[in-house]
């Protein structure tokens, strides 16, 4: 018999049956109809070629077909339990990998990661690089930041955030715009990796960045740069991104509601 054709469900219901010796008992335990357990028995012998029960004027009984078989099922229904268990156990795992631009991770990821483990010594995390496209099952992914107007294929929240800003040093200094990929300009005097990059370009002195207001809140609060405008909104923006069985965990759904807390 092959493996995809394993009546599972009759299985069960010949499991319940034979502990309670009693169709009726067995449907209340399975939240069914007896009439129900009874067709899923006539299914079953129908399928095996075999008699499971019969009625006796002491009532039900199994046949030796079916007491033969009881063993090796149980056996079988306690490994499918465990096996359910052993995928169950990664949801609560204290190891989560994070992929992330690098600027995020810099300017705005890192810190509160740091408060996160602090609230928790027993976390663990690995952070991957990641300005593109990721493979959540190539990278072992638990979760990823992604920028974009909005979370794609996958499940998604959005990072809260007032926009864009433009910054520059608290002296001035250059006049020229600095571009990053998130914010193309290719007449710009000054090209740089990523808008993390533009915000030191731009407390160097070395012109002026429209930026994600995320990733300049900190280096506005210290002064290293200023803003030269109120932050606006934008269509883009930061998102924590996961397939929906990532998702759905409950680490990930954690981690999730304490970066955006």
């Amino acid at each position: 018999m092959k493996r995809t054709h394993l009546p599972l469900n009759g299985l069960r219901v010949l499991d319940a049956a034979a502990r309670h010796l009693s169709f009726t008992r067995a449907a209340d335990e399975l939240a069914v109809t007896p009439a129900a357990v009874g067709q899923q028995i006539r299914a079953l012998e129908d399928m095996l070629g075999v008699v499971l029960f019969r009625r006796t004027t002491r009532g039900l009984e199994l046949t030796p077909e079916a007491a033969a078989g009881l063993e090796p099922l149980r056996d079988g229904f306690l490994h499918f339990e465990e096996a359910v268990r052993a995928m169950q156990a990664g949801q609560t795992s204290k190891s989560l990998t994070i992929a992330a631009p690098r600027d995020v991770t810099e300017k705005w990821l890192m810190p509160r990661l740091a408060r996160i483990a602090a609230a928790d010594g027993e976390l663990r995390f690995v952070l991957l690089a990641a300005d593109g496209a990721v493979d959540f099952a190539e990278a072992n992914l638990d979760l990823a930041v992604r920028w974009g107007e909005g979370p794609g294929a996958e499940e998604g929240e959005a990072i809260e955030s007032e926009g864009l800003v433009t910054v520059a040093a608290p002296g001035g200094g250059a006049a020229g715009t600095i571009a990053w990929p998130g914010l193309p300009d290719p007449t710009a005097p000054l090209q740089v990796g990523d808008a993390g990059l533009a915000i030191d370009a731009a407390a160097a002195g070395l012109g002026r960045a429209t930026v994600p207001e995320l990733l300049a809140r900190t280096d506005l609060g210290t002064g290293r740069v200023v803003a030269l405008d109120e932050a606006r909104p934008s269509a883009h923006g930061y998102w924590l991104v996961a397939p929906l069985p990532q998702w759905r965990q409950r680490k990930v759904q954690a981690l999730v509601d304490a970066l955006t807390a």
